[in-house]
């Protein structure tokens, strides 16, 4: 919002009163260190600076120096960084760039000796972005959902299961993002490779489609991975899901008794003798059989008979 000649603010222009141009649509990409809070207070400044140029060196490799010069509304994060550009070179970001990051990701964190281990979750998204030239320009609902994508549990989860020495970047697209660039055959990678997911963030009115994709992958992708590493399966088709068991009666239970004797419940032929001796065991009250967890049977120590005669 621009000062007027009084030095106080301008109003700011209110919505829905008069139609007005859309600002340029613009790709955005925005990255994030996992675990950047977790880390001790020295190393915040180390891993602030070295992920812009991780990003640099990353485009420089995958042929895109152009797209990174050219970027708009640069800023960094704290723990990360994110900027627009043209959307029309969103096949490009997808494909080579993110493979190309993931191998440079992995230079720098086993190759590096000493060096921060670095592993990050990227958010693609395409949207109406004003670009005011200043510290304000970029703002807007689609940025914001680009950030909101970035924190949504099913990226951390796919990063937090995948192996650390393996999996150094995770990325999610928005749907926008991914039918205009992916299912559109523009991208040089098949859809097969992304994995469609419902996007939620913690805490934060935010739900939307989105689709995964790893360059690397070292853990489940076609399951939904939980933050604490746990896997549930995926929900299932119509067509796929189980028929379900049919309802039965449970039969009436019915109570014998027959004491140093015995019981027949169905037909015996030939002969039966009993004889009715004490024997020594478990004494029962109640239904034995059941579900049963562990080890049924008895649990003895030393010499079962002992001071029995």
């Amino acid at each position: 919002m621009r000062e007027s000649t009084n030095g106080l603010p301008r109003e700011g222009a209110a919505p829905y009163i008069h139609s007005r141009p859309l600002p340029a649509y613009r790709g955005i990409f925005a990255v994030d260190a996992k675990g950047f809070t977790g880390r001790p207070a020295i190393e915040h400044e180390t891993i602030s600076r070295a992920v812009p140029e991780l990003l640099e060196t990353a485009f420089a490799r995958a042929g895109l120096r152009n797209l990174w010069n050219d970027r708009t509304f640069p800023n960094t994060t704290g723990d990360g960084y994110v900027f627009g550009f043209d959307p029309a070179l969103m096949p490009f970001v997808i494909h080579p760039l993110l493979l190309t990051l993931q191998d440079v990701l992995t230079d720098y964190n086993v190759l590096s000796h000493g060096a921060l281990p670095i592993r990050l979750r990227a958010s693609l998204h395409i949207g109406p972005l004003a670009d005011t030239g200043d510290e304000f320009g970029g703002n807007g609902t689609a940025r914001n959902d680009t950030h909101r994508l970035l924190d949504s549990r099913p990226v951390k989860a796919v990063l937090a299961s995948h192996k650390e020495n393996i999996t150094h970047l995770a990325a999610i697209l928005s749907q926008r993002c991914y039918e205009d660039a992916v299912a559109s055959g523009y991208t040089g990678r098949h859809p097969d490779h992304f994995v469609e997911v419902a996007a939620t963030v913690e805490g934060k009115p935010f739900a939307q489609q989105a689709w995964i994709y790893v360059p690397q992958p070292s853990g489940p992708l076609y399951e939904t991975a939980e933050a604490d590493g746990s896997v549930e399966a995926p929900a299932r088709s119509a067509e796929e899901r189980p028929a379900p068991e049919p309802d039965i009666a449970p039969s009436p239970q019915v109570s014998n008794s027959a004491p140093n004797g015995n019981i027949n419940t169905g037909t015996v032929h030939g002969g039966q003798s009993v004889a009715n001796n004490h024997v020594a065991g478990d004494h029962v009250e109640g239904n034995k059989a059941g579900r049963v967890r562990g080890f049924q049977g008895d649990q003895v120590r030393g010499n079962k008979y002992q001071g029995r005669r």
